[in-house]
């Protein structure tokens, strides 16, 4: 696989979300062009204090180097030593109303490299959904949405698979919950051979162009909701278990990190403002607690 094929689609991918998001919040992304020393680099479009998003990115790197880092090794020890090539476009909006869920998008490419070995090469991806009073109209359209992105790439057994794989790995084990309400997830889809380069790329491109839709309607239904300050309190608490995952699981923070990536880019995923507390529980019957009741549970929405 040539990196420089799949190239053109995660910028237009990055253009057209981005294009899409200003309209909707009225105010303009930032552009910051980075380099990586080590090489490679990308593009963040980034909004902070935007009329609707308190702040959110959208990136696009593509990195190379010399050494596969330690994350994107874990499970694949055979890799190790390896130079590697690797491109993505990935996503954070963190909005202000506690109405409106936070959402995270990421789809991306990899291939590493060794003199006198086949390329191995793969894609991954997915989306997944952040309520904090979530609305169960909203969670069924959101995973619809998702549903809808997977059927023509492997049918139901493919989505439950994808559907499945999301609630395990958006998991905060040391607090046994969901980080939210799952979505879709999806690693190493093409590394065993097994899977063709086009069903691979075209999997990864359904669900990087299904996201607008699945997320959109949600904010746009939403967005004018009054709340008050118990709500945004509700939501900084919510949002360290955001911190949380992704400092301590997320394979793709970490593998920034390790590979020496661009620092303010990768962070860009982390919320304004966090709050947390000690050994709090919600009060029987609140609406905060019918996060963790009804929510908080994986289920099949769609």
């Amino acid at each position: 696989m040539d990196p420089r094929t799949v190239k053109p689609w995660f910028t237009g991918l990055q253009q057209r979300i981005v294009e899409r998001l200003e309209t909707f919040d009225g105010q303009a992304f930032r552009s910051d062009g980075w380099e990586r020393p080590g090489g490679g680099g990308g593009l963040t479009r980034v909004i902070e204090d935007g009329h609707f998003f308190e702040r959110g990115g959208v990136n696009f790197s593509h990195v190379m180097g010399d050494g596969m880092p330690a994350s994107a090794t874990a499970h694949r020890p055979e890799l190790a030593g390896r130079r590697f090539e690797a491109m993505g476009v990935s996503l954070v909006l963190h909005p202000r109303n506690p109405y409106c869920p936070t959402v995270h998008m990421n789809v991306r490419c990899f291939v590493a490299l060794a003199e006198g070995k086949t390329p191995v090469w793969w894609f991954g991806g997915g989306m997944d959904l952040t309520p904090y009073y979530p609305f169960e109209e909203d969670v069924r359209h959101f995973h619809g949405a998702c549903k809808a992105a997977v059927l023509p790439w492997g049918g139901e057994a493919e989505y439950a698979r994808l559907r499945d794989w999301c609630d395990r790995y958006f998991f905060l084990k040391h607090r046994n919950e969901p980080r939210g309400v799952g979505g879709l997830f999806f690693d190493d889809h093409g590394a065993d051979g097994k899977t063709d380069f086009d069903t691979a790329f075209g999997l990864t491109k359904a669900v990087g162009d299904a996201f607008l839709d699945a997320y959109l309607p949600i904010v746009e239904r939403r967005r004018d909701m009054p709340y008050g300050e118990r709500e945004r309190d509700f939501q900084a608490y919510r949002r360290g278990r955001y911190v949380e995952f992704n400092l301590v699981f997320d394979r793709g923070t970490l593998f920034g990190l390790q590979s020496g990536g661009r620092t303010e880019s990768i962070l860009m995923s982390m919320p304004p403002i966090v709050k947390w507390r000690y050994d709090w529980h919600p009060e029987p019957g609140s609406p905060e607690a019918a996060l963790y009741d009804v929510y908080l549970k994986p289920r099949a929405w769609a």
